[in-house]
This record gives structure tokens, sequence and C-alpha cells, in this order.
């Protein structure tokens, strides 16, 4: 990961930090896929497995930012150094977020669940963006573990996709509420199902786009998609 330095123990110390944030990351999603794995399956027992396991996440983003400001009180990092610790800091509050939303989709499956009201929604957008978003977020901690811009800024592109699966989503939903006013209430738990899965997709390019940031030194939230894709492609 980070270039070495003088102190072999500050390279220790960056590689712990960035290797927490892969540990964190390793949790929520297998969070993200305990949840989609409830709601595909309806299954009350695993959605109280992820609504349980939420401490956990919860806790390790508290340890490495913990660990993040004594680092920097420490050895006082500069330049791509300092964008590192910035970087996995701003890391694991997308990743404590995302965890949120997986236990979002656990407890409004389990009350689907525990309501029972018969209904007719297809919901295949849902579980197609559920893996989408599992697989985007691997994918941007594979590319912060290599600090590979090119493979971060795919994510990057590749959310958009996500996007348009909720909009589809969204569009088939209005339908049905309109044709069955008695499935409103469940339609609007399958909406926030679709939005916070949404939401993991976009906590999956936010840490996508760090990887770019700690490489290239700008900020790249603002920057087109073809602007992007050529910065990431630079020496």
């Amino acid at each position: 990961m980070p270039d070495n330095h003088l102190s072999s123990q500050f390279d220790a110390d960056l590689n712990s930090l960035s290797g927490r944030l892969l540990e964190m990351g390793g949790l929520v999603e297998a969070q993200i896929s305990t949840a989609m794995r409830a709601f595909t399956q309806m299954d009350l027992d695993t959605c109280n497995i992820v609504i349980e396991n939420e401490k956990q996440v919860n806790d390790l983003e508290i340890q490495i930012d913990s660990a993040c400001t004594e680092l920097i009180a420490r050895r006082q990092p500069a330049a791509r150094d300092l964008r590192l610790v910035m970087a996995v800091s701003k890391a694991i509050t997308n990743l404590e977020r995302a965890g949120d939303e997986a236990e979002r989709v656990a407890k409004r499956t389990k009350r689907l669940i525990d309501t029972g009201t018969p209904h007719n929604i297809n919901v295949a957008e849902i579980r197609l963006s559920g893996q989408m978003a599992i697989n985007l977020l691997r994918r941007s901690l594979d590319a912060f573990a290599r600090l590979d811009t090119v493979a971060a800024a795919e994510v990057v592109a590749e959310d958009r996709q996500i996007d348009e699966e909720f909009r589809g989503f969204v569009r088939k939903l209005i339908t049905y509420m309109s044709e069955d006013p008695h499935i409103i209430s469940t339609g609007l738990d399958m909406l926030t199902i679709a939005k916070a899965i949404e939401r993991i997709g976009d906590h999956a390019k936010n840490i996508a786009e760090f990887v770019i940031y700690i490489a290239k030194g700008s900020d790249v939230r603002h920057i087109p998609h073809e602007d992007l894709v050529r910065e990431a492609n630079k020496d």
C-alpha cells in the first residue's frame, strides 16, 4: 500500500490501519449479504443475525477512527500518507453507514414477515441491485487495498446501474400500488429496502473515489465520469 519510509514502524502503522479498514469492509459485506439472504428467503432468524451484528460494525468504526487520530497525532503524516489516513477515516464512515443500510433491510424484511400481508410485487430489481451493491463494495475495497485507480473509476461508473434498477423498481411499484391500494404499506417497506440498497452502492462508490483521492491528491466527487477515467489512467 503506502511507500516505504525511514521508520519501519510508521509503515507498520499505516499497513495496520489499512488492514483494519479491510477487516471492517469484510464484516459489512457479510452483513449486506446476510440481509439480502434474509430478504430473498423471508427468514426471520437471518434478519435477527444482521440486527445483532450491527454493534460489531459500530465498534470497529470507533476503534479505527481512534487509531487514525492517534496516528496523525504521533506521526504527523504529510502529503500522500495524510491523504491515506484521511481516506481511511472517511471510508470507515461510509462502511458504517452501509452497515446501517444492511440493518435497515433486515428490519424492514422482519416487518414484512411479521405483517404477513400477501402481495404480488415483483422484486427482481431489488434482488439484482443487492447483488450489484455487494459486488461494488467488494471491488471498491479491493481497489483500496491495491490503490488501483482504474478499478476504482470502474466502480464509480457502475454505481449508475444500481441507480437505474432503483428507478425502474420505483416506477413499477407506483403501478402496483395504484392498482391495489391494499399493498401500499407493503410497497413502502419494499421501497425503503430498495432505497437502502441504492445507498449502499453510493457508499461503495465513495470508497472508490477515495482511492483516486489518495493517488492523485484531488477531490473527484464532482469530476465528470469521462474526466475521472482519464485522471485514473494517468501515470
